[in-house]
């Protein structure tokens, strides 16, 4: 089975800057396993790795899809299982780096995305009830039927809120949320590294970054690619410091509230991140504020990793 290294964390601990440093060392390429970076034109509030940084090391799923494309976790899955077969194949260490939990479930679970059976007649008087009574009334649907789905699905995404309805009609039973999968998967032997850091510096760093990306330009970012037609009800535009900057460009927030926001918005992330990545029983965590200098965590994480390899 081979070995795939794992480095996850919240955001803006600094996830970036060690997975390459990790890849140098073990000769390896970064698939990334961020729902921000793999879209085009959003390079300034998805924090990509640099140009200078990607011509270091090797970067997958970064700059590939159109932000006016839907992208789902079974395409992520299939992008970065194909990613990881062409690093094996050079005989690198594939390095997942990121911070989206479920995409990282993808890799490290039996997740099946194959298609649900499906039921025309059914799907079909959804359709209609959705036309004539408006999204809202297959949502309360789903809350009868299915309160922990409907609190799961968003009330404007109304095909999954369909295909949700239409799996219980199917098989009298709720949907499973894939959150819940942990069957491990046989393809590879995941080696997980964990980073975070003490909360007062993460949530400075969360704060600092926010303004750095504001000083680079994130609002005229928001701005062309609203200029392009993005709108709130894009999935690339759901991202942290894209919805609440269109809440601004559409006269809802002062600038000074949306950067606030942002802020807010970014530390409640990181710390769901944190709850998500700490159910990986076999995760290895740094914390990095016990270190003084990057080299010396490097140097505890890379001994450790040579360990367990």
């Amino acid at each position: 089975m081979n070995d795939i290294l794992v480095v996850a964390g919240p955001t803006a601990v600094g996830k970036t800057e060690y997975a390459i440093s990790l890849a140098q060392y073990f000769s390896g390429e970064i698939v990334s396993c961020d729902s921000m970076q793999l879209y085009r034109f959003m390079d300034i509030g998805s924090a990509k790795p640099t140009a200078e940084e990607r011509r270091a090391v090797r970067h997958y799923l970064v700059d590939e899809m159109d932000p006016r494309e839907p992208f789902s976790v079974a395409e992520y899955q299939g992008r970065a299982k194909a990613a990881i077969l062409e690093i094996l194949k050079k005989g690198k260490l594939p390095v997942i780096s990121g911070g989206t939990g479920l995409y990282l479930n993808s890799l490290l679970y039996e997740m099946d995305f194959s298609a649900p059976p499906r039921k025309d007649d059914y799907r079909q008087k959804l359709e209609e009830l959705s036309k004539i009574q408006g999204k809202e009334a297959l949502h309360r649907l789903l809350k009868e039927k299915d309160p922990a789905a409907a609190e799961r699905i968003h009330p404007n995404n109304t095909k999954k809120i369909i295909r949700a309805l239409e799996t219980i009609e199917i098989s009298g039973q709720a949907v499973r949320p894939f959150s819940n999968v942990n069957i491990p998967s046989r393809e590879y032997r995941p080696i997980l590294i964990g980073l975070t850091r003490n909360r007062e510096e993460l949530y400075a760093r969360i704060n600092d970054r926010v303004d750095i990306l504001m000083e680079r330009g994130l609002l005229s970012e928001v701005q062309s690619l609203f200029e392009m037609g993005l709108t709130e009800e894009h999935i690339s535009m759901k991202g942290i410091g894209y919805k609440e900057l269109i809440q601004h460009l559409e006269g809802k927030w002062e600038l000074s509230e949306a950067v606030s926001k942002i802020k807010q918005n970014t530390r409640h992330y990181a710390k769901r991140q944190l709850t998500w990545f700490r159910r990986y029983d076999t995760m290895k965590w740094f914390n990095l504020s016990d270190y003084e200098k990057k080299e010396l965590a490097l140097e505890d994480i890379i001994s450790w990793v040579r360990k367990n390899r």
